[in-house]
């Protein structure tokens, strides 16, 4: 006799579904989808042996290898599951329902200035064919990331953003972080993306831009030294060759949404 399949069951599957897709998509973009297509596929050999031919030996073993593999998987998807905590945190119900409990706090917006400063700045680097790594700041602090530069701490101008990333000043190879509307960093290092899918033509600040977008909720602007061009990289997303009218929407619509 089949067991009965009530409505709370369907809601059971869909939530199921819906997390193992999530982290499907989180895992596939650090490259460690095949890791994740192995764990799926022993614990629906598990589920099978332990829990519908009910096989009380191999169960048994196959229990063991569960309990353990728990402390495994976290340390081996630790930057995973650290990213699907962003993921569901950044979520707008459960970020609306932590503004409940704080009082709302507009210091940390960019200002309409400071975009046309940043927009000028990157505008005329890439003009001259400057490299640069621009690291905007968002609602998950950069603290960790910060104590790898030289901290800063000046009003955000066009003139010291070009003066930061000019070729030979010593702090033009790494990346500059803003928070709110001040540069509060500069040659800061940043974890590099591990996916094999990013285009041969993007260097090595594309993908260290890809690494912190990855891993955090900030947003990256990029100008390529050697191709003269500004991209836009946004939770994993990069939007590569943008004019600097794009730019400055992206911005302000990072702002606006900044105050949701």
């Amino acid at each position: 006799m089949l067991p009965e399949f009530k409505i709370i069951d369907l809601i059971d599957i869909l939530l199921v579904a819906t997390v193992m897709y999530q982290l499907y998509r989180i895992v596939s973009k650090s490259g460690t989808g095949v890791i994740f297509n192995g764990v799926l596929a022993f614990i629906i050999l598990w589920v099978l042996i332990s829990q519908v031919f009910e096989m009380k030996l191999m169960g048994a073993i196959l229990d063991l290898l569960y309990q353990v593999g728990i402390f495994v998987l976290i340390i081996l998807f630790q930057d995973e599951i650290r990213k699907f905590l962003i993921t569901l945190g950044s979520n707008r119900t459960f970020k609306f329902i932590a503004r409940l409990f704080r009082s709302k706090d507009t210091s940390g917006d960019l200002k309409d200035g400071v975009i046309t400063s940043l927009v000028l700045a990157c505008m005329n680097m890439a003009r001259a064919h400057t490299g640069a790594l621009i690291v905007i700041e968002q609602e998950m602090k950069l603290g960790h990331i910060i104590e790898t530069g030289e901290t800063l701490n000046a009003d955000i101008s066009t003139r010291i953003i070009e003066n930061i990333f000019f070729k030979n000043s010593p702090l033009h190879d790494g990346a500059m972080i803003i928070r709110g509307n001040k540069i509060i960093a500069a040659g800061c290092i940043l974890p590099v993306s591990q996916n094999q899918d990013i285009p041969k033509f993007l260097g090595l600040r594309h993908r260290a831009a890809l690494g912190i977008s990855q891993e955090t909720d900030a947003q990256v602007v990029v100008v390529s030294e050697e191709r003269g061009k500004i991209s836009f990289v946004s939770k994993g997303n990069i939007e590569t060759d943008i004019t600097p009218e794009r730019l400055q929407e992206c911005l302000v619509k990072s702002m606006r949404k900044g105050n949701r």
